[in-house]
C-alpha cells in the first residue's frame, strides 16, 4: 500500500494549487482520507478529511472557505484544492489514509512541499 502525493510548488500569495494523493496497492472504499501539514519545529497539523463513502468533509478553521478536499473513486485519488493561499499555508503537506483513531492514520504519503511567497 502506497500513497503518492503530488502537486506542491512555489506560488505567490493569493494563488491556487491542487494537491493530489493517489493510492496504490489496494482500493480504499469505506475509509477516511486526510491531509495534514507540517512546518519545521512544529507538530503536524490536521488540514482536512473526507469520508470516502459519505463524502463528509472536515476542515481546520484556518482553511475553511479556501481549501476543498474531494475524491475520485475511480482513480482512488484524494485532492486538496487550495485557493487564496497565504504565506502561513507554507508547509510540507502529507496525505493519510485509513483512520484508526483520532488523528491517527495507518498509511501516509511522502509529503509535498507548498511554499507561498508574500
Amino acid at each position: 500500500v502506497q500513497l503518492q502525493a503530488s502537486g506542491g510548488g512555489l506560488v505567490q500569495a493569493g494563488d491556487s494549487l491542487r494537491l493530489s494523493c493517489a493510492a496504490s496497492g489496494r482500493a480504499f472504499s469505506n475509509d477516511v482520507k486526510a491531509w495534514f501539514r507540517q512546518t519545521p519545529g512544529k507538530e503536524r497539523e490536521f488540514v482536512a478529511s473526507i469520508d470516502w463513502r459519505s463524502l463528509t468533509t472536515i476542515y481546520t478553521d484556518s482553511v475553511k472557505g479556501r481549501f476543498t478536499i474531494s475524491r475520485d473513486n475511480a482513480k482512488n485519488t484524494v485532492y486538496l484544492q487550495m485557493n487564496s493561499l497565504k504565506s502561513e499555508d507554507t508547509a510540507v503537506y502529507y496525505c493519510a489514509a485509513q483512520r484508526v483513531g483520532p488523528g491517527i492514520y495507518k498509511y501516509w504519503g511522502q509529503g509535498t512541499q507548498v511554499t507561498v511567497s508574500s
